[in-house]
């Protein structure tokens, strides 16, 4: 019999491979099915592990078929590369299981005919396991693509920004499991009472390094706590909260938060602003506003309503309103890698500047809510330039009403916190140069 957490892991991965589910929907899919922790956990590990290392193990599969992989079919390939990700890096487990399942997954999928080839080449890599040869460091690139397991592009370009050993410790870094995060909703308590509440019901933290209101989660699960259905905290990044600090919303403010969902900003800056503030919080996709809702209203948050807004065009709000603008605008994703390990996969140097372009009519769009004296928060999830510096002087260079007053910005090899950026702009007039 196949262990559960493979044949359900297969069946996440090819959701994910088909564009059906992105990852964590096909993992939360998944477990449904499964009801043992350890099995749980698994499945985790075998479906994001395969994607964070498909190069590596592609590297390794190659060296072991005498076609290129490409044309190997679809369902046999996902099989190898769980399987391949199971033998090379999860070597607590037992090699001959991985591969008595991986030959009985390869005939559910209905390629019975490839089964004696499936054991033949995970025999072969079950035997090198502890002897594997890699690419030459004397070429970096190449060396580090295949070694940690990203696109070569990617690399080649935090090689010319940042030399061989920031970009080996942040691809290090991108590889390594990351611990769930929580933002501590200061509407309903407070940091210290929250990790003692949530110490009680067995869930283990520790307070975030810089963020002033974040709880590490080392051990237990806190998503099925009272603490969690009580709206007291929200699951949040470290990096991600640090944008929220970013903006220091004054108490009294009114603010609009026009990328707004999930919502954990808006929870922040609502309890910023507090009583005598307010926050319009808003998204684009009906499926967003409603997930921005249902965080916004487990939270409690008093002072905050939700406006769905139109993904291009006149924003419905009137000219100069808002004491700050906060715009998360969407992006490549590229600095939350370690959370997000497909993503390395799905994009391209071309997505760059169809980003960009779409970030700067965002922000041109925006501009004429911020009330002269007032603030507007750009901000990326993307460790690239042409998303961050880039848009922002384009913007500069046609807004000489604005002036930069602070940026951040988050690198994983000096900084240990996934890869954000954003900067603080103050309106000091009324009209463009």
């Amino acid at each position: 019999m196949i262990a559960a957490a493979r044949r359900v892991a297969v069946d996440a991965l090819a959701a994910i491979d088909a564009g059906e589910l992105d990852m964590g929907s096909a993992i939360a899919r998944a477990r449904v099915g499964l009801h043992d922790e350890r099995d749980r956990a698994l499945l985790l590990e075998i479906v994001m592990g395969t994607l964070r290392m498909q190069a590596a193990i592609d590297y390794q599969l190659a060296a072991r078929v005498k076609r290129p992989i490409e044309q190997l079919d679809a369902a046999v390939l996902r099989v190898l590369r769980m399987s391949a990700f199971q033998l090379i890096y999860l070597s607590r487990l037992p090699a001959s299981a991985i591969i008595n399942d991986a030959v009985e997954l390869t005939r559910r999928s209905g390629k019975s005919s490839a089964a004696g080839f499936t054991n033949a080449v995970l025999r072969s890599v079950s035997r090198d396991r502890t002897t594997l040869s890699w690419p030459s460091r004397a070429n970096a690139s190449e060396h580090f693509s295949i070694v940690h397991s990203h696109p070569r592009w990617l690399v080649e370009r935090w090689l010319q920004r940042y030399g061989e050993q920031a970009t080996e410790s942040w691809l290090a870094f991108n590889n390594e499991p990351a611990a769930m995060c929580l933002a501590v909703n200061r509407h309903l308590t407070t940091r210290e009472a929250l990790a003692s509440e949530l110490a009680d019901t067995g869930v283990k933290t520790r307070p975030t390094t810089r963020a002033a209101h974040g709880l590490i989660v080392i051990e237990g699960r806190p998503l099925g706590t009272e603490a969690f259905t009580n709206g007291r905290f929200v699951v949040q990044d470290e990096a991600s909260q640090l944008i929220g600090e970013l903006a220091a919303a004054p108490a009294g403010a009114t603010v609009l938060d026009l990328c707004a969902s999930p919502g954990g900003k808006t929870v922040m800056i609502s309890a910023d602003v507090g009583s005598r503030g307010f926050v319009v919080a808003s998204d684009v996709r009906p499926q967003r506003v409603r997930l921005l809702a249902s965080t916004l209203a487990r939270c409690r948050a008093p002072n905050t309503m939700i406006v769905r807004v139109p993904a291009e065009g006149r924003l419905p709000f009137l000219s100069r309103t808002f004491d700050l603008v906060v715009i998360d605008a969407p992006c490549s994703g590229l600095g939350t890698v370690r959370r997000d390990p497909d993503i390395r996969w799905r994009r391209s140097p071309d997505d760059l500047a169809r980003f960009a372009s779409a970030q700067g009519e965002l922000l041109a769009r925006a501009a004429d809510l911020v009330k002269i004296g007032g603030r507007l928060l750009y901000s990326t999830c993307s460790s690239e330039p042409e998303e961050n510096d880039d848009v922002v002087a384009t913007f500069l260079r046609d807004h000489g009403d604005f002036t930069p007053e602070r940026t951040h910005q988050t690198l994983p090899f000096r900084d240990h916190l996934e890869a954000f950026f954003g900067v603080l702009l103050r309106r000091t007039s009324g009209e463009h140069p």
